[in-house]
């Protein structure tokens, strides 16, 4: 019979490695990403109504988380990614019932003119 050696298994030992440092490409990607997002326009607070929290197409009417009152024959400017116009206020309504003026705090139904999105901004037109 022919005899097998046995080899011992030789143990790794894990290394201690150092944190890599970020290369001069990825530092310039970076710096590019932040100056893309300080060059969108930005909207001052001032200027922000409400903000757009649900649409029902159709009735073409848009609920309205309000930041400031607002009252029906105001003008307001609905803008969003792929929204962006301007329209005097007609009917707004809380809980089905007709309002002339609305609070900061309160969800409205607005009726709007053409189609808006989730998270869109209801603004005071400059």
């Amino acid at each position: 019979m022919a005899t097998k050696k046995r080899t011992k298994a030789k143990k790794k030992v894990a290394k201690k490695r150092k944190p890599k440092k970020p290369s001069k490409k990825t530092l310039k990607r970076k710096s590019k990403a932040k100056k893309k997002a300080a060059s969108a326009p930005k909207i001052q607070k001032a200027k922000i109504l409400g903000v757009v929290t649900h649409y029902f197409p159709h009735v073409e009417a848009a609920v309205v988380k309000l930041k400031k009152p607002l009252s029906v024959g105001d003008t307001v400017l609905i803008k969003g990614i792929t929204t962006n116009f301007e329209q005097k206020i007609e009917s707004m309504q809380i809980d089905h019932r007709p309002i002339q003026k609305a609070k900061k705090g309160d969800e409205i139904g607005l009726q709007v003119k053409d189609r808006v999105r989730e998270h869109d901004l209801v603004l005071l037109p400059s």
